[in-house]
């Protein structure tokens, strides 16, 4: 979810009203990735380097990932969303980690879409903490899972990174090993349905190998 700042900026009202903006954005999304079918959607909230941001900025944004998972939680339980917060708590201003828990357990049992937001979230972070918990002999998938936080989600098959910027900036590192990356200049409050459309027919014309060549290749 990049580019609130600045579409803020841009328009005169500040880095915080972007911010707010983007959660319009999120609300629009997730009613677009349910009708897409996607089944897990993760968005990047706060990164962990995103600390050294000015703390009224910071402040600012906590206060919004508060309003949102409180607000929202009846919202997407209603649509069937299942919603996950993946990241440190410990860090986290008072009651937010709380107001999290409450609304992961209100929205547990959603299957239309698992949405996941990442919040004090730093993937090299996640692997680096997996592997102090691995023994010897870990599998790769007890492995992702350590580094995941849970079974069963899936790995990321398309990444899409709004603003304008061409980098992963530490996410999904482990999971997005074989994801297809899409970039485009939007920043994310002017992020519509239809640019999610978008990028899934973009996703769906490329050919995916993972490491293997076409089978008329191997042939030949």
């Amino acid at each position: 979810m990049d580019g609130n700042g600045r579409w803020g900026v841009r328009r005169g009202i500040g880095r915080s009203a972007g911010h707010c903006a983007g959660v319009d954005a999120i609300r629009r999304i997730v009613e677009a990735a349910i009708r897409q079918g996607i089944g897990t959607l993760t968005l990047y909230g706060f990164s962990s380097d995103n600390w050294g941001r000015p703390a009224a900025e910071v402040g600012a944004i906590m206060a919004l990932i508060r309003h949102y998972v409180g607000s929202e939680a009846d919202r997407l339980a209603a649509a069937g969303v299942r919603l996950t917060v993946i990241g440190r708590r410990d860090r986290l201003p008072a009651g937010l980690a709380a107001a999290i828990g409450a609304a992961e357990a209100a929205t547990a049992a959603g299957t239309r879409l698992h949405l996941r937001i990442a919040v004090d979230y730093s993937a090299r972070e996640a692997i680096l903490a997996a592997a102090r918990r691995a023994g010897s002999d870990c599998s790769r998938e007890d492995f992702s899972a350590l580094v995941i936080g849970e079974r069963d989600v899936p790995v990321v098959d398309l990444v899409i990174r709004a603003g304008g910027e061409k980098r992963l900036s530490d996410f999904l590192l482990w999971e997005s090993a074989y994801a297809e990356l899409y970039f485009t200049d939007r920043l994310w409050p002017d992020f519509e349905a239809e640019d999610l459309a978008e990028a899934l027919t973009e996703f769906r014309s490329r050919h995916r190998r993972f490491g293997l060549v076409p089978a008329h290749a191997a042939a030949a």
